[in-house]
């Protein structure tokens, strides 16, 4: 179970959804076709397997649409879950709950989704003690919901935003002049409280860096044979986080080399869709 994002955040996402799917004169389909006092009971399945996320926006879209509607969850964000599990069940009035509908499948299918394939990257580095975060590839508006997704399939903690740390980029180190230097000017200027960490593209760089006394080392695009020397090199003086182009299937012998983090912006750029179904019963 991951812990609950709050509830303004969630409101305000929500209510952005509706309105982009209820212009005009609203849900016409279901005016036309059901009566208003039509009530009816719904079991929302998951069609696959993998890991369930996405309950609270889910829950707060037939919230909004009508405050009457019951949604009993029989799962949590985090929990396993198999092809043909219920989820949850959803009583009341059928117009606002249709209304709903898409919008709550497709928070539960994009969250569960970056929860599922986050949970295969974890499993395939299990017992190497490495650990996957995630990057700030998220959709635009929806990163608190997709960082949560990662957290629920096990994932770590990176950087939320440019002001929880220093992450000096290529960019950064062109226009400061080199590794080193761009270092110890984030040096000079962050608090005590806040990390410095510098992304490098060669060996050449590793040094510059750990004399400027980084926190955290990202070694960028690096070959197997050249994280196994950085690794060697750094002897524990730094954190070093592994990324660029990871993928299941390179995953493990990235872990293998001694890194202490892979950072993998496919956990949210490049999640499949999780299927699941809302069906009358």
């Amino acid at each position: 179970m991951v812990a609950p994002l709050p509830s303004h955040i969630v409101e305000d996402a929500v209510r952005r959804a509706l309105a982009e799917d209820s212009t005009g004169a609203g849900d016409i389909t279901s005016l036309a076709t059901i009566a208003h006092d039509t009530t009816a009971r719904y079991e929302l399945r998951a069609r696959k397997s993998g890991v369930i996320c996405g309950l609270q926006p889910a829950r707060d879209a037939f919230r909004q649409c009508d405050p009457a509607i019951k949604v009993d969850a029989a799962l949590a964000d985090g929990d396993l879950v198999k092809a043909g599990d219920v989820v949850a069940v959803i009583s009341g009035l059928v117009r606002p709950i249709l209304t709903a509908e898409r919008i709550a499948l497709n928070f539960l299918g994009r969250m569960s989704g970056i929860a599922t394939l986050t949970a295969d990257y974890v499993a395939a580095i299990h017992g190497t003690g490495a650990v996957v975060a995630h990057t700030r590839k998220t959709t635009p508006g929806l990163r608190a919901f997709e960082i949560q997704a990662v957290r629920a399939g096990g994932g770590a903690a990176h950087r939320y935003s440019l002001s929880d740390a220093v992450l000096i980029k290529d960019n950064h180190v062109a226009a400061a002049g080199g590794v080193g230097e761009a270092v110890k000017r984030a040096r000079a200027h962050a608090g005590h409280m806040t990390k410095v960490a510098t992304e490098i593209d060669t060996l050449d760089q590793l040094s510059e860096a750990l004399e400027a006394r980084a926190d955290s080392i990202l070694l960028d695009n690096f070959s197997l044979d050249d994280l196994r020397a950085a690794v060697s090199h750094t002897k524990g003086r730094a954190t070093l986080e592994a990324s660029g182009g990871v993928t299941l299937e390179t995953i493990r012998a990235i872990a293998k080399t001694g890194v202490d983090v892979i950072s993998v912006g496919a956990l949210t750029h490049s999640a499949p869709n999780f299927d699941l179904g809302l069906d009358a019963v």
